[in-house]
């Protein structure tokens, strides 16, 4: 009954901060400098006062905070994120529209990140101190201080405008438009350089929680244990390998909802109609709705693969859970 109880609680837990989310968001984007009302209408609302107070009453910004805030949670369990001031259209058919393309960067580069990043940390733990090692860990903290605009800019001048070998923007061919199969090889192929420059800028990450911790778990008492039994190297590190796996399975789940607000610099810089770009057009149009909807996906996520990675860990150790209960 304590693994059930734990999830229970576990999950009232992450519907409350949700709840949280929700009004935060809403409050901070609220007070947010600027008007709505003139990027909806322009100058129109400026020399129109009486067509300036229809649009704020016909979009409910008239009413008092605690009352849209209400509003608003309310048709979020009826599933209606609002509606768009610039597009005019429903926020959750915008976002889903929006949302494989995204996932397409995110999810790949993650992986890709992810797979590098324990197998280079591995690697250098095991030549500590070395040329190697040194190396291999300059580079990473090159690219993590890299910003992500920038190395895409980079990426997008060597392999595209000087040796022409990727695409530099878009998502497709427009010029030469494909079908069935080559229209989705067309897509990958625009999506390399994007994937790279995600997965050099969050590869860092992994690769330094992975290396500490295979690091400081080669010096445990278990560790010399087994040398002193006589196991090889090999053998240990595959051991030490088991207890330094969980921090980046953690940091996989947590980063792959933040992924979404790195990615809008890079989705704009090499052009992709996705989820990040679509929040910054909205962050200077003042489209609430759409702001308010975008981060509401992005907290979510993060909840849930909090909570995924909190029942994962209670059920692979259960002194985990008994010390949330007790």
């Amino acid at each position: 009954m304590g693994l059930e109880k734990y999830i229970a609680e576990r999950i009232i837990q992450a519907f409350f901060v949700i709840i949280a989310v929700i009004i935060i968001n809403f409050i901070i984007v609220s007070a947010a400098p600027g008007d709505p009302i003139q990027f909806i209408a322009g100058d129109i609302a400026i020399n129109s006062p009486e067509f300036a107070t229809y649009l704020r009453h016909k979009w409910g910004l008239d009413r008092p905070l605690y009352e849209r805030i209400f509003t608003y949670i309310f048709n979020i369990f009826q599933g209606d994120l609002g509606y768009s001031y610039r597009y005019l259209q429903p926020v959750s058919q915008l976002i889903l529209e929006r949302l494989p393309v995204t996932l397409l960067l995110m999810i790949t580069s993650n992986v890709l990140a992810f797979i590098i990043g324990i197998l280079l940390g591995l690697y250098s733990a095991r030549k500590n101190g070395s040329f190697v090692d040194t190396s291999i860990t300059s580079l990473n903290f090159l690219f993590w201080s890299t910003p992500s605009f920038l190395l895409g800019i980079i990426l997008m001048m060597i392999f595209g405008v000087n040796l022409k070998i990727f695409p530099v923007a878009g998502l497709i061919d427009v010029r030469n438009p494909k079908e069935g199969f080559w229209l989705y090889l067309d897509i990958v192929y625009h999506s390399v350089l994007p994937i790279i420059t995600l997965t050099l800028i969050t590869m860092p990450l992994y690769f330094k929680v992975v290396r500490d911790t295979v690091i400081q778990q080669s010096v445990e008492e278990y560790a010399y244990m087994y040398r002193a039994i006589g196991f090889n190297e090999s053998k240990i590190y595959k051991k030490v390998f088991r207890n330094a796996i969980l921090p980046p399975v953690t940091l996989f789940a947590i980063h792959i909802g933040f992924a979404v607000a790195g990615a809008a610099l890079i989705e704009n810089v090499f052009g992709w109609p996705g989820v990040g770009r679509l929040l910054l057009d909205a962050i200077s149009a003042r489209d609430y709705p759409i702001i308010m909807g975008i981060y509401l996906f992005i907290s979510i996520t993060v909840v849930l693969a909090n909570l995924i990675v909190d029942i994962l860990y209670a059920y692979l150790d259960p002194r985990i859970r008994l010390q949330k209960i007790s």
